[in-house]
């Protein structure tokens, strides 16, 4: 049997899971904090509660399809293998427009994650994704019987207040950030809590790993929407997201800073392929020759829709190899 795990966010990236394009307007989503996403999100969004986007607007659909079949295509050709999630059945769709809680299907990254050996299934803070892990689990499941991985899943959250209790234990894929046997996970009150990171350490610590929790800034929604480790010794950073500082074990590390509101627009999200080549947005045209002065080759892709969404490339992959 194959071992298969992910070492660190730059270890060559061989394996990994590619998200779909498909979401429902939520009806009934009352009480989640939407403050993180763009005034373009909330301009979408308005008056098409229930909807599916390709009701919506078929042109976008067709165009945000056509960004993931282009993000796959580079991978490729890097020689990275690419899965990607089925589709929501129809049952799945009824079930969130008959809710109101609408449905998604377009980010890969928070349903699960990977640490090591490790592959876990999440628990998501909206109401909307917490079904998302289920296009999900047929790749998970094949995968964990073909290699050497320990799949297991995060206690179901507490929801006997409401869908949209604060309870949890949450712990999503976006805010994880593996740096060898230390383990970066964001809270900011939208999406992993304490509750979850303290699960998380009780699982791996007997397994030599150190979660260190990091406190955000409310409206960055996740810890890759703030960080983003280029190399050993680099990372792209924002650092006003960090309400406690740049956590100590980072303090030495050479920055490329971006402000509050270029993270809101992704800056952050990019995905490194290794440390010789990373992967971001062609609109971000400043941060790419500040990239491109450590060596870095940089790859980009108009990946508008998606960050229309609240999330890019690194939200839209999950890795299953990195080593």
């Amino acid at each position: 049997m194959k071992q298969a795990k992910v070492i660190s966010e730059f270890a060559p990236l061989k394996a990994v899971v590619l998200a779909q394009s498909q979401f429902c307007f939520p009806e009934n989503d009352e009480g989640a904090d939407t403050s993180f996403l763009t005034p373009e999100n909330e301009a979408l969004a308005k008056n098409n509660e229930g909807l599916d986007l390709a009701q919506v607007d078929a042109h976008m659909q067709s165009a945000w399809e056509q960004e993931k079949m282009d993000m796959q295509a580079l991978l490729e050709a890097y020689g990275v293998t690419v899965f990607r999630p089925r589709l929501l059945t129809a049952s799945e769709k009824e079930f969130g427009k008959r809710t109101g809680v609408g449905y998604s299907n377009f980010f890969s990254r928070d349903p699960f994650f990977t640490i090591g050996s490790f592959v876990i299934e999440g628990n998501l803070r909206f109401a909307h994704r917490r079904q998302e892990i289920l296009p999900l689990r047929p790749i998970l499941e094949e995968w964990s019987q073909s290699h050497q991985v320990r799949y297991l899943a995060a206690p179901q959250p507490d929801v006997s207040t409401g869908q949209n209790s604060q309870i949890g234990p949450f712990i999503e894929g976006g805010d994880v950030l593996v740096l060898g046997q230390q383990i970066f996970v964001g809270y900011s009150g939208l999406a992993s809590n304490l509750k979850g990171i303290q699960w998380l350490q009780r699982l791996i610590a007997n397994d030599g790993y150190e979660v260190i929790p990091v406190r955000l800034h409310p409206q960055i929604l996740h810890l890759d929407c703030a960080l983003s480790f280029l190399k050993e010794g680099l990372m792209i950073v924002c650092p006003e997201a960090f309400l406690d500082g740049i956590p100590e074990a980072l303090s030495n590390w050479e920055q490329i800073p971006v402000s509050l509101q270029d993270a809101a627009y992704l800056m952050t999200n990019g995905l490194p392929l290794n440390e010789e080549v990373y992967i971001t947005d062609q609109a971000f045209t400043q941060l790419i020759p500040e990239i491109e002065k450590y060596g870095i080759k940089v790859e980009t892709l108009d990946y508008h829709i998606s960050r229309i969404f609240g999330g890019s490339f690194r939200c839209t992959t999950q890795a299953l190899i990195r080593e």
